[in-house]
């Protein structure tokens, strides 16, 4: 128990860090504004998800040009204070995002949601047959990582789903959002998978903190793991 209290403590206190340093990027630009829902909804003032860092990359190059990697300001400072957070503690590590919206929201397609700017899709962390963490395969003949299906074993040819990384980071999200004012109000993943995630080290944190959708998603979210924030937002007007 006191090992998990310290690991939780450390992860805050990166975490804390990673805030103080990267909001100071954006000093003085305007916060955004969400309007509506994730599934109906509009956002001014969106900020591009970095492409890359250190640990981390986006999905495809052609997405990020296209504009489709845009998200809320304050969901934008906690993705990037989780990925510093987790530069530090575990530098080993490989991260791929992918999609999250328009700079203005609406509607993105095929996405039924990720209208106001509150939700991003992560790529799932992988180890390969070494047990060495490897960023998932996209391109456009899996459709940029999307077309991708793990099987019930949580295995992809030779790599292998690395659940413990997942509660990880979904742990530095928490944290993250919570030092920024703001939340996690839904996960979605395959369903299948998330007896193995909370079985993981560091699972029990994910199992009683992280809220995670109980039905069935009109598709399978097996090769990513979908996150929703919770941000207060304006309601759409009639004329929406």
């Amino acid at each position: 128990m006191a090992a998990g209290r310290h690991r939780r403590s450390r992860l805050t206190i990166l975490v804390a860090a990673a805030l103080v340093a990267g909001p100071a990027l954006r000093t003085g630009a305007a916060e955004s504004v969400c309007y509506g829902t994730a599934s109906n909804g509009r956002l001014e003032g969106g900020v591009r998800i970095p492409r890359s860092g250190p640990n981390f990359a986006a999905y495809s190059s052609v997405g990020v040009a296209l504009g489709r990697t845009y998200v809320h300001s304050k969901v934008e400072t906690v993705i990037a204070a989780a990925y510093a957070a987790l530069a530090a503690s575990h530098p080993e590590k490989t991260f791929v995002y992918g999609e999250s919206g328009w700079a203005r929201g609406g509607r993105i397609r095929p996405h039924r949601t990720h209208q106001n700017g509150l939700a991003v899709d992560f790529m799932v962390p992988v180890l390969d047959a070494g047990g060495r963490s490897v960023p998932l395969p996209t391109g456009p003949f899996n459709k940029f990582g999307y077309g991708i299906e793990f099987d019930a074993a949580a295995r992809y040819g030779d790599l292998a789903i690395d659940f413990e990384t997942i509660a990880e980071h979904l742990h530095a999200l928490h944290e993250a959002a919570a030092q920024n004012g703001i939340g996690i109000s839904r996960v979605i993943f395959e369903r299948g998978f998330i007896p193995k995630l909370y079985a993981a080290k560091g699972g029990g944190f994910v199992k009683h903190a992280i809220p995670f959708m109980q039905e069935e998603p009109w598709v399978r979210h097996d090769e990513h793991y979908h996150v929703d924030f919770a941000v207060p937002c304006r309601r759409m007007t009639e004329s929406e």
